[in-house]
């Protein structure tokens, strides 16, 4: 029997397919080299204590099985032993430590992160049966039926199943994955624009329930049923169902273009492509913000950059820009400068890593 385990898994970053996953539609994120690191040591007793340096290294507690959701950032803990019980698996007392340089509230999935790599420690402490697949389902559960976030699964199987330098692009319909490798004539700059979101609750909530209206609308479960074709009856709708119900059908088709687009290693139909998407985020799905705005404007008047969208669910978070191979570093720490000075806010450069960042 293993009395100790230790796992990691990284944050993500969504290239192109956003607020589609939940309606069953394609999605293209990548990984980025942050991570979350857990080592979990087994207990004689029944209580389950986590720490993490992310929130003062103070030690929280309860016990298995009395999983209570409201506890903030241990709900998350909470939910993996919850969801993990309800598999038939059982769980004894641990202690869990979590080290993490993946940025909360920046929208590069610092709670998937942080479930994969506890759900990944207890499979090899518990020497349970499951993949990574099944490790993704397992951790979205912990979201939308614990914590009470209302995410699609994109998150979860990218961090679960995503490699560096490969874009994963995902069915979430069919759950099928193919990975692509990421062309060497561009670069990916991330900078979280230091305006924080969260998924539970709130405007997110809010823009999924009016896509599932304007679905029911339309007449289809979901809006991965629906293409551009569709355009035409999606207008007829009530004004605000329409703008929701076109972002992600025209989303899904970016989503498909963007895997054209780098299976050719076509960088500037790329860049346009996040222009266009993060265009729709913000006027038809409503999920930008002024400063985010910002951040995405002054990304595109930088040198060697194809172009830049918000990244993750919105409302706050990061920003992703396609860049010429070789301009990374530079276009990074300038875009970041640019917005410091205009915003007063900390961005923080997320990838490539810039020498002197902050």
């Amino acid at each position: 029997m293993r009395e100790t385990a230790s796992a990691d898994a990284p944050g993500r970053v969504n290239l192109i397919g956003e607020h589609t996953d939940y309606h069953e539609g394609f999605v293209l994120p990548t990984v980025i080299p942050q991570r979350t690191r857990v080592r979990v040591e087994r207990r004689a007793d029944r209580r389950i204590r986590a720490s993490s340096t992310a929130f003062g290294d103070e030690w929280e507690e309860y016990q298995a099985g009395d999983e209570q959701p409201g506890r903030g950032w241990m709900d998350y803990i909470q939910g993996v032993t919850a969801i993990l019980a309800r598999h038939g698996i059982a769980v004894p007392g641990f202690d869990v430590r979590i080290h993490s340089d993946v940025p909360v509230g920046a929208g590069v999935s610092s709670s998937a992160a942080l479930e994969v790599s506890l759900l990944r420690a207890l499979r090899e402490l518990l020497e349970f049966d499951a993949d990574d697949l099944m490790l993704a389902r397992m951790a979205q559960a912990v979201e939308t039926d614990f914590v009470g976030a209302p995410v699609g699964i994109m998150d979860q199987m990218a961090v679960s199943l995503g490699r560096p330098q490969e874009a994963l692009f995902i069915d979430t319909r069919s759950l099928l994955v193919e990975s692509l490798p990421l062309p060497a004539t561009i670069e990916l700059v991330v900078i979280d624009s230091a305006v924080p979101h969260a998924h539970a609750g709130g405007e997110y909530a809010t823009r999924r329930r009016e896509s599932f209206e304007a679905a029911a609308l339309l007449g289809v479960e979901r809006l991965r049923d629906l293409d551009p074709a569709s355009l035409a009856r999606i207008a007829e709708l009530p004004a605000v169902l329409a703008r929701r119900a076109r972002h992600v059908v025209t989303e899904n088709q970016r989503v498909l273009d963007a895997v054209t687009a780098l299976r050719a290693g076509d960088a500037p139909c790329l860049g346009a492509l996040f222009t266009a998407s993060h265009a729709s985020m913000r006027d038809d799905y409503e999920t930008s913000t002024p400063d985010v705005d910002a951040l995405v404007r002054i990304a595109e008047a930088t040198p060697g950059v194809y172009g830049a969208r918000l990244t993750g669910g919105g409302f706050g978070g990061a920003v992703v820009a396609v860049v010429k191979a070789g301009r990374g570093r530079a276009a990074a720490a300038a875009i970041r400068d640019t917005y410091r000075t205009a915003t007063k806010r900390p961005a923080v450069v997320l990838l490539p890593a810039v020498q002197g960042a902050e």
